[in-house]
């Protein structure tokens, strides 16, 4: 008997440690609302223009963050224009520079000239309009799509064209502007992220993976050719019965077709890694070889890639999700699940379905809408959540903490769970 419990003492000891090693997602930064020195900066870029500026005063509560991204200690947080009011689309935060968790200071990037609007709303190609989210990848650039497009509930507009820019993010410069053609798509609303598919020794040969969940098309640019096309695909729709969500208490109804694209790890035989994509209203993954979409050919005839794209699976119940990144050295994706506040995940050794997928944080307060979740060059995992539906169908309360950003390890996130 001795023997056993010594056994049974020695297991709960291993369970308990287990369980402790695994690390809850770390909070960096936290805002009421986005203030710090933004109010003082002229919206417009004519200020003496004798157009009314009335309805580009400063609007604190029209500032909700959507997108971050981490590159050697400076974070990239987009808040795109869905109401008037917003200095910068795009801004930055260095982190040597800022104490404390809360409401640190943001600049506009790479400067308030490029955000700036005209007062007359005229379109201009050296400034960028609205961006949803941007990417960082391993050759120290910064690529993101300005959609061009004001989402003013009262007076939205296509100010100009959508255009994916790319950013040296060691001179701070423009290095491409790529002016999104008409016969690919007219409307810049819809175009929720990027995903950038290029091998480190190989800075030349990028593209990058553009999905648009209002038209239900997914956009690849060539880099090198400096060309972009469109895949039209079925498993680009979103499944209706998975449209209704309930975030915080609110049920509302979203049909947000493909929405976020990740890169798997590379096949060292063949060279071609798996490219997982899902819709928001949906609780399914795709996959396709990056072969496939780097394809300009392929994507002029349906018949030659419909086959190609493979359903991989349900993730389970509730786990729809808004953006997901994939982890090269622990081979885990890493998902936003909006209507749980949770960050999930799953390990791609494994089969993919439900009894394989496992949460790494889950916080009903604090982690409301999880709306991006990116991972640095130095394999750091971020988010930022923002309590989005809250913003849209009720109000936030000004007091408390709405913005959140957050980092971990991946290895240490989901150390404890199945992902493992």
């Amino acid at each position: 008997m001795y023997h056993l419990g010594q056994v049974f003492l020695a297991s709960v000891l291993i369970l308990f440690t287990v369980r402790c090693t695994a690390d809850e997602l770390e909070l960096v930064y936290q805002w009421n609302q986005l203030k710090s020195g933004l109010e003082t900066v002229d919206i417009f870029f004519d200020a003496n223009s004798p157009v009314s500026r009335d309805n580009e005063q400063f609007n604190a509560y029209g500032n909700l963050p959507m997108g971050v991204s981490h590159h050697k200690g400076r974070l990239f947080v987009t808040i795109p224009r869905r109401r008037p009011g917003i200095p910068a689309t795009l801004n930055v935060i260095d982190m040597s520079k800022t104490k404390g968790t809360n409401n640190p200071p943001m600049e506009a990037y790479p400067n308030y000239l490029v955000n700036k609007l005209h007062s007359d709303y005229s379109a201009d190609p050296r400034h960028i309009i609205s961006v949803y989210r941007t990417k960082v990848d391993i050759c120290d650039r910064l690529w993101f799509v300005d959609t061009g497009y004001l989402e003013y509930p009262d007076n939205p507009r296509q100010v100009q064209r959508p255009a994916l820019w790319i950013m040296d993010l060691n001179t701070n410069r423009r290095i491409q502007k790529f002016q999104i053609p008409k016969d690919i798509v007219e409307l810049g609303y819809g175009i929720p992220s990027i995903t950038v598919d290029v091998e480190p020794d190989r800075c030349d040969e990028a593209y990058a993976y553009i999905p648009d969940y209002e038209h239900q098309n997914l956009y690849v640019y060539d880099f090198a050719k400096n060309r972009m096309w469109r895949f039209e695909h079925s498993f680009f729709s979103f499944e209706p019965r998975y449209g209704q969500l309930n975030v915080a208490g609110l049920q509302f109804i979203w049909n947000d077709a493909v929405f976020s694209l990740t890169i798997g790890r590379r096949d060292v035989e063949t060279g071609v890694r798996p490219v997982y994509m899902h819709a928001m209203a949906s609780i399914s993954e795709i996959v396709v070889p990056n072969s496939v979409l780097k394809n300009e050919t392929l994507a002029g005839s349906s018949a030659n890639y419909n086959t190609l794209f493979r359903h991989l699976g349900s993730r389970g119940p509730n786990t729809q999700s808004s953006i997901h990144a994939f982890d090269e050295k622990t081979g885990v994706l890493f998902y936003a699940e909006v209507n749980r506040n949770a960050i999930g995940c799953w390990n791609s050794a494994m089969e993919f379905n439900p009894d394989n997928h496992g949460i790494v944080h889950l916080d009903n307060k604090e982690m409301i809408y999880p709306a991006d979740v990116t991972i640095d060059n130095d394999g750091m995992l971020w988010v930022i959540s923002n309590r989005l539906p809250i913003w849209i169908y009720s109000k936030l309360d000004v007091n408390d903490f709405n913005y959140r950003i957050w980092r971990q390890l991946p290895e240490r996130a989901i150390n404890g769970t199945i992902c493992m």
